[in-house]
């Protein structure tokens, strides 16, 4: 099957469903999304979308905050379009219809507009975090989906997983032209291509290649390893962050506890319920999410239990800003309103991902990168919290307004492609699904052990080995026995483990996500990006 379309949109978070909505106005729109179209990390997301409204507030303060959590790596011009642009991307959500949460009007001149509760999170010098109680992705992701299903120019195609980007050879120009892609239509295997002036990857993170994280099992690379296998550069991926705070059942499934809980004075403690934050930052519990994370992983090592304790706070309060947290807190056998609830932390968000630029644009020319997939230089070594969802929102309205202007100039019927013929011709038997598993459990464990929160040269090392093996190995179950979603995610898997992997052991020092034991500080003559191309495209 063959699909033609103005605009393809890869993923259906927040970054996605944004784009598509905005591109609608100025053609067609196909959205392919690898399950249904709420899922995605956006419907996770809890604590909100940081941008300035109170008074007391400043663009300037939160770019200072973002280049600080960023380690020296944050692109000062990304930092600077993203906050600019932040609280008209919030008012238009909210002339979509999200509805956020407000305090009770008041005169006074220092009410923020709108009347917006503001919260506050770790490395946020003010009270900035517009949010729907804990539940804030949940409500972008109901709201826009709505939006998406009903817009008369806007298809969804459901359970269908992103292969390989269409593309053609260098052209005069140098650059390689995307043209669609091909994908995997996961509930009758059959293999389609989508063609499309302009491609728009949305495909989100990785969070999926460890085996203890806040991410559902969807977040599997899948976009970065298909930017890459393209021609696409892609950099600093080994800045995976791990939130410090998530509960953990016995199956290794984790529940990300917001980091607003921490905002509103929630106390990290050990086992004999003594704070210990203040032994490693200024902060105390409201540092950056690499130090918490990295004390907490020391803790534990030293054998202790980490809880964080709300408790003390009235019960009333604490049911009526974290509803759902109470909820999961009690379906879990703790009650977050008495007694202190057990977290560790878990991989959360890649930082890194395939460059772009101010646009959205990567150096594949029709193929423009949004969201948690992107790299565009906003994070830097470490990401501000809720952040994201706001580099989201902005980079889908900057590649509106860039790929509409590129589409006008693309005639009709010029998109060529000979990509299907090589899927179509592969054997379409399942593959064993005992050795999908077995190759996926040692990546994970691989990387937990090696490239975890705290690494070194000799685990790295030992590490890029054994992945090299099961990358081989999950290629090859991919290429020669069997096209499914399950060999298609474990082949993203091992890719995306080798980059990070890989990314990772050329960085000789320790900055923000990234601490190598044998190289504990900063070296400013690595202050740059770790850049991966492939080299044949």
């Amino acid at each position: 099957m063959r699909s033609n379309t103005d605009f393809l949109v890869i993923g259906s978070g927040v970054a996605g469903l944004f784009y598509a909505l905005k591109a609608a106005e100025h053609g067609n729109v196909s959205i392919i999304t690898k399950k249904n179209i709420k899922d995605s990390n956006t419907l996770h997301a809890q604590g909100g979308i940081a941008s300035v409204f109170d008074l007391e507030d400043s663009f300037e303060l939160h770019i200072r905050d973002t280049i600080e959590a960023g380690c020296g790596l944050t692109d000062k011009d990304a930092a600077t379009l993203v906050v600019k642009n932040g609280p008209a991307r919030i008012r238009e959500l909210i002339s979509l219809g999200v509805k956020f949460d407000t305090k009770p009007f008041s005169e006074s001149e220092n009410e923020a507009e709108f009347s917006l509760d503001l919260g506050l999170e770790g490395g946020h010098s003010r009270k900035r975090i517009v949010h729907a109680l804990d539940m804030t992705g949940h409500e972008l992701e109901t709201v826009l989906s709505k939006l998406v299903k009903t817009h008369p120019r806007i298809k969804v195609f459901e359970n269908h997983l992103a292969l390989d980007f269409i593309t053609d050879s260098k052209e005069s120009h140098g650059m390689i032209s995307c043209n669609g892609v091909i994908a995997l239509d996961s509930t009758s295997l059959e293999i389609k291509s989508f063609l499309s002036k302009i491609t728009v990857l949305a495909a989100g993170g990785s969070g999926s290649v460890y085996p203890y994280t806040s991410n559902p099992d969807i977040a599997t690379g899948d976009g970065i390893a298909m930017g890459y296998r393209a021609g696409a550069s892609v950099a600093n991926l080994e800045f995976m962050q791990f939130h410090p705070t998530c509960m953990c059942n016995s199956d290794g499934r984790c529940f990300l506890i917001s980091e607003a809980v921490r905002g509103e004075g929630g106390i990290l403690k050990d086992s004999s319920g003594n704070p210990f934050m203040h032994k490693y930052s200024p902060l105390k519990d409201l540092a950056c999410r690499d130090i918490v994370a990295r004390a907490i992983h020391s803790e534990l090592k030293n054998g202790e239990k980490i809880f964080l304790d709300i408790s003390f706070k009235d019960p009333g309060f604490v049911k009526k800003r974290f509803p759902n947290l109470y909820k999961k807190c009690l379906e879990m056998g703790f009650d977050m309103t008495k007694e202190p609830i057990p977290v560790v932390p878990a991989a959360h968000y890649m930082c890194g991902g395939v460059i772009t630029d101010r646009k959205g644009q990567t150096d594949i020319k029709r193929l423009y990168v949004i969201g948690e997939a992107a790299c565009t230089g906003l994070h830097g070594a470490n990401r501000l919290a809720s952040n994201s969802l706001l580099e989201a929102l902005v980079y889908a309205h900057e590649a509106d307004l860039s790929a509409c202007e590129e589409a006008e100039k693309i005639k009709a019927g010029s998109l060529l492609h000979d990509a299907l013929e090589r899927f179509e011709r592969k054997n379409m038997r399942h593959a064993e699904i005992t050795e999908v598993e077995r190759i996926k459990t040692a990546i994970k464990d691989t990387m937990w052990n090696y490239a975890g929160i705290v690494r070194s040269d000799k685990g790295l090392a030992e590490g890029l080995k054994i992945i090299r093996g099961l990358r081989k190995q999950a290629t090859e179950l991919f290429d020669t026995k069997a096209i499914n979603s399950h060999t298609a995610e474990l082949r993203s898997i091992a890719e995306i483990s080798e980059m990070i992997m890989t990314s990772a052991a050329m960085r000789k020092e320790s900055r923000g996500l990234h601490f190598n034991q044998d190289h504990p500080e900063k070296d400013d003559s690595l202050k740059k990006n770790t850049i991966l191309r492939k080299s044949c495209c």
